[in-house]
């Protein structure tokens, strides 16, 4: 019988945080700038100069404890951690090494932050990951690499940067994916980063090992370097998973190494033989004092957000909504603002929230925009679904409304004057059309009152015809029985 074999996973995530100047010096952070452009002697590493702390990444970083349920040190300190690369011009990096800020703490996994062809088949439902530590530190430059030469862009050398460092506590390539997908809307949240992959705000290097099943010592640690998508992790831990799963079984004896991955061959290659902490030398800096984190953890207390569970709770609660919308809703922070503003004048709040998941996420998505590019206003789409439960215009002209609002940015009322869709209500009106519907069609109206009820559906239909889509549906409804049931 073949062994099976386990994989059991740890990710470092690295975080920019969203400050508007360095860690360490008054340069700006700004994606996107000519490549050395917002460089000084300090973060290019000049000798004598001297760092001085920037105080609102220490608070984004108590901040992100509190978030994640940490324990925020009282005191913490700096140190240097010393290698040579081209990526860091002082030839060391000022971190963290045994008294980081945050210790302890988890991310809690929900059912949405999933891969969605894995959402039916979740093995640990509400599973909380465990951290290891949250400490900050200083981002190295960007190096870019072409033909017969290479540039270092130092622009980014010196931004604020968390490294959030998760208990070996994953079991699968899917659990990652939902442990980066929870981590990102937290951070986004928080305000404390973008954590825009894609504009290296967040990255990731994964730990995977595997044992045979019924043993409980981890197998040979590797780590997978500087994932920039939170899909390419997932599909570089299922490669690696078994790779290592194949080597071992035949018997072979797995180095622990770093590898990267490459998303176009869709494997990993070695990089260099894993280096050990004693090798970085690290010692504390001696141009930076301790912190102490008291004299501002009242005030980052209080600018702990609602947390999208938490939000999720009070959705259900508040506004009566079901749990599948409450979390896609509450899943985007810029999503539940809107959806609360515009539950503030809508007539329903379940109608809104089955409106904003379904349609409006449905025309985002077709269209490639974030909702912030969205021309439908929050108040917009509640006058949108106000028209339609008066009976102005009905739930298939609402439908009609909607997408020229979206194209448009145009009031649903303007609209509806513009097109002619204001819905007859008029009762005289409509049962005159009902008469002659009747009068047209004797064989429907000989099977309703011979029990078939569902050919009031066919009658109700042409009396639709009959009025160009513009008669009231439940209106039409209501006369059609009273006239048939004479």
């Amino acid at each position: 019988m073949a062994i099976r074999y386990i994989p059991t996973i740890g990710l470092e995530v690295h975080v920019q945080l969203k400050t508007r100047s360095k860690m360490f010096c008054g340069c700006p952070v700004e994606y996107g700038a000519e490549p050395n452009a917002h460089t000084c002697p300090v973060c290019l590493g000049y000798p004598g100069a001297l760092p001085v702390m920037n105080e609102t990444a220490l608070r984004m970083t108590a901040l992100t404890g509190l978030m994640l349920n940490c324990k925020v040190a009282e005191i913490c300190k700096f140190d240097r951690k010393n290698y040579f690369y081209p990526d860091m011009p002082k030839n060391y990096q000022i971190s963290q090494y045994d008294q980081p800020i945050c210790d302890k703490g988890g991310v809690p996994l929900h059912e949405l932050a999933y891969p969605k062809d894995a959402q039916k088949t979740i093995t640990n439902p509400n599973k909380i990951v465990k951290l290891v530590r949250i400490h900050l530190e200083e981002d190295v430059a960007k190096s870019a690499h072409f033909e017969a030469s290479s540039g270092i862009d130092f622009n980014r050398a010196g931004t604020p940067l968390m490294e959030i460092v998760s208990e070996p506590d994953l079991d699968s390539p899917e659990e990652a994916f939902a442990f980066l997908t929870a981590l990102q809307q937290i951070l986004v949240y928080g305000g404390v980063s973008d954590a825009d992959m894609e504009k290296g705000q967040m990255r990731c290097d994964c730990n995977v090992s595997v044992r045979p099943e019924g043993t409980t010592e981890l197998g040979t640690k590797i780590e997978i370097k500087n994932m920039n998508s939170i899909s390419g992790v997932r599909r570089a831990l299922a490669y690696e998973i078994e790779r290592q799963t194949e080597f071992v079984a035949k018997g072979g004896s797995l180095a622990q190494e770093t590898r990267r991955w490459d998303d176009g061959l869709g494997q990993t290659t070695l990089m260099r033989i894993k280096e050990s902490a004693h090798d970085y030398r690290y010692f504390p800096e001696p141009d930076l004092l301790p912190v102490d984190t008291r004299v501002f953890m009242d005030e980052v207390r209080s600018q702990r957000p609602e947390l999208p569970a938490e939000k999720k709770a009070r959705f259900t609660e508040v506004y009566g909504i079901t749990d599948y919308d409450a979390s896609v809703l509450s899943s985007d922070r810029a999503l539940a603002d809107y959806f609360e503003a515009a539950a503030a004048t809508a007539p329903k709040a379940k109608t809104l929230a089955n409106w904003i998941s379904n349609d409006l996420l449905s025309a985002l998505g077709a269209a490639n925009e974030p909702l912030s590019a969205c021309k439908i206003g929050a108040s917009q789409l509640a006058g949108l679904l106000g028209i339609i439960e008066s009976g102005v215009i009905n739930a298939r002209q609402g439908k009609e409304v909607f997408l020229e609002m979206f194209a448009t940015g145009k009031d649903a009322a303007v609209i509806v004057e513009e097109k002619g869709l204001k819905q007859e209500s008029d009762s005289g009106a409509i049962e005159a059309l009902c008469a002659q519907c009747i009068e047209a069609n004797p064989k429907a109206v000989e099977e309703f009152r011979a029990g078939k009820a569902a050919s009031i559906n066919f009658l109700k239909g042409q009396v639709m015809k009959l009025s160009q889509g513009k008669a009231n549906p439940a209106l039409v409804g209501e006369i059609l029985v009273r006239l048939l049931s004479a």
